[in-house]
């Protein structure tokens, strides 16, 4: 695939993107404009459905000493307290342990604010490369290459890049792909995976991109 081609399908699914519900990160981006809340979402969301993640979210924030929740309002709750309020999101017994973890090594390591290098992210409790590259593209607005099962299998299936796992992705992905794209190449593939491109049964009739698609479940 050419950088033309490129342009060409980030232009489609940035269309696609636009005509339904932003992620559930964009939209805690737009309702808090704070990295803090966004790399909690972000943990929260994890091998979890937005639906699911947004209740959760909205639980949790609820709590909030003040107009914005902080560190300090999950210092003041308890690990089975935080269970209780993100239940049932994937895994919440270590999301909570995690949790409640992260404002001591935040208050350790970084004097209490919110990091905005994925190295330094990845210090951090139940932070991995993904969620630390989507906190700091979308709660930082700085460049960087999250890649999630979507992006992953989207990315393989237009045959962008030809690799195994997410994280050989992400980093071919770095080498290949202008940096224009990078903050919001998740949000476009995310969108377009869960709304269109199902990997059990994708909804190929009109999709904006087929004829760039080499996925065996292609249908049309």
């Amino acid at each position: 695939m050419t950088l033309k081609d490129i342009a060409i399908v980030d232009e489609a699914l940035s269309r696609e993107f636009e005509a339904h519900s932003a992620p559930i990160i964009e939209l805690i981006k737009a309702q808090t404009d704070d990295p803090f809340c966004v790399l909690v979402g972000t943990i929260l969301s994890s091998r979890t459905k937005d639906a699911c993640t947004s209740g959760a979210v909205r639980r949790l924030f609820a709590t909030a000493a003040g107009e914005r929740f902080s560190p300090s309002d999950l210092e003041r709750l308890s690990e089975e307290e935080i269970e209780k309020l993100i239940y049932p999101v994937g895994f919440y017994h270590v999301k909570a342990k995690h949790l409640k973890e992260l404002p001591i090594v935040l208050r350790e390591k970084f004097n209490g604010v919110v990091p905005n290098t994925v190295e330094e992210l990845c210090e951090l409790p139940g932070v991995g490369r993904k969620t630390a590259n989507l906190t700091v593209a979308v709660g930082f607005d700085l460049p960087a290459i999250c890649v999630d099962v979507h992006v992953h299998r989207i990315c393989n299936n237009l045959r962008i890049v030809k690799t195994k796992t997410p994280l050989e992705t992400e980093m071919r992905l770095r080498e290949i792909l202008p940096t224009k794209y990078w903050k919001t190449w998740n949000s476009v593939f995310v969108s377009f995976g869960q709304t269109r491109c199902d990997p059990v049964r994708p909804k190929c009739n009109g999709c904006p991109i087929a004829k760039y698609c080499h996925s065996p479940k292609k249908k049309c």
